[in-house]
């Protein structure tokens, strides 16, 4: 008898970001629905809430409970310490319980955001030189990559993509970026995130002149280069989103803002103490469902955050970026709205209002480029998919091949 297969998830999922998690529900979703023998289980960044929304079983990806916190005291000074050695012993046990192991989408490759070395970036490096070592398949789906400054990060980043048994991106400028940094990728292909995949929820056409503008927010500092400057960067995000916002309420649009990440709500309450009207009100959202769900009901959505953005998107509603990385360009050019980017370190919001009014005086045209460049990133995916299991599980590929022959 043939014995299941033992697949892994890796990344940091159920840790309160709505687009990681999404992307965990699309590879569950490829898993359960192409290979429904696999056993699946993951180690990530918040176990608990992984197995209560997945029900899968889950380990906690640091040994030490306080690895995201700054440690400034020697006894958390020396536990995170602790924990790196642990960690390699513990990544490895882990790695060898399984014949795969996906880390499902997300930016595992960029520094994009604020990043240490000695954090994620490193924990992915001992997933993937475990995998190497313990001959475990390791592959990066759709993962995001950017081309990284800080020395040791890089050295990290490059090293795990390299000792990875399949890479693919979502987008071209992270297979560019990854190529830049010494990677070969002449076999690495770009597909579409995986969040693409994911069913959109039945929504009903807004109705009415005009309705709802969903603004999406992010508790934004600028990139890991920007530490210098972090605070300045979120002042002039914060200050030009707020004037927007106020002046939608001024011409009698309802807001409803959005987030993507629990770390986003001391923005929205800035927003909401700020422009002070009924007008404006905050979206409760647990996944990228709810996202989508608020963004179909919506007559034009204004976002930053990357899976905010996807979800608009695919819901098929005019979208306004505020663009902090090349993947966000991408992907506006990617969906057919690259014209409407708008810079995210320098928000004007005089600027962002007129493109925003430019915006819809073409949404009917644009609302059927994206039906045609959504039914185009589900056909790829399907693609990836396909190419996955051949990568990762060539015996049910070659059994799903005896089945479907004439």
């Amino acid at each position: 008898m043939k014995t299941a297969t033992r697949v892994g998830v890796f990344g940091l999922l159920g840790s309160g970001n709505l687009g990681n998690d999404g992307s965990l529900e699309a590879v569950l979703g490829y898993l359960r629905a192409e290979h429904p023998e696999a056993v699946v289980d993951a180690l990530c960044g918040g176990p608990e809430a992984v197995t209560a929304r997945f029900g899968i079983p889950a380990t906690r990806l640091h040994w030490y409970r306080g690895e995201y916190r700054t440690a400034s005291r020697a006894g958390a000074i020396a536990g995170k310490g602790l924990g790196k050695l642990v960690d390699v012993f513990r990544t490895a046990a882990w790695v060898r319980r399984h014949d795969v192991v996906i880390v499902p989408g997300m930016g595992v490759l960029e520094a994009t955001l604020p990043l240490r070395p000695w954090g994620f970036p490193y924990a992915l490096f001992l997933l993937c030189a475990s995998g190497r070592l313990l001959r475990t398949r390791v592959a990066l789906v759709s993962v995001g990559a950017a081309t990284i400054g800080n020395r040791p990060t890089r050295a990290l980043v490059r090293w795990s993509a390299r000792l990875a048994a399949y890479r693919s991106y979502r987008d071209a400028p992270s297979r560019d970026a990854m190529r830049a940094m010494g990677v070969d990728t002449a076999r690495d292909e770009v597909y579409p995130d995986l969040a693409f995949s994911l069913p959109r929820p039945p929504t009903s056409a807004p109705a009415g002149p005009p309705g709802t503008v969903c603004v999406g927010v992010m508790n934004f500092h600028g990139s890991n280069d920007d530490r210098a400057r972090a605070d300045e960067i979120h002042r002039r995000y914060l200050d030009g989103t707020t004037r927007f916002v106020r002046a939608l309420v001024e011409d009698g649009r309802p807001v409803r803002l959005l987030t993507g990440d629990q770390v986003d709500a001391p923005v929205v309450a800035a927003i909401l103490d700020a422009v002070g009207s009924p007008l404006v009100t905050a979206a409760e959202v647990a996944s990228l469902a709810d996202l989508m769900k608020e963004t179909a009901a919506a007559d034009t959505v204004v976002a930053i955050r990357y899976h905010n953005l996807i979800c608009a998107l695919k819901a098929g509603t005019p979208t306004l970026a505020l663009c902090y990385a090349a993947k966000s360009d991408a992907l506006m050019d990617r969906m057919g709205l690259g014209a409407y980017c708008h810079p995210a370190r320098e928000v004007d919001a005089d600027r962002l209002l007129e493109q925003f009014r430019a915006l819809e005086k073409r949404s009917a045209e644009l609302r059927q480029t994206l039906t045609e460049r959504n039914l185009a990133a589900a056909r790829q995916l399907e693609h990836q998919f396909t190419a996955l299991t051949a990568a990762l599980f060539p015996a049910s590929d070659h059994a799903h091949a005896l089945r479907e022959a004439p």
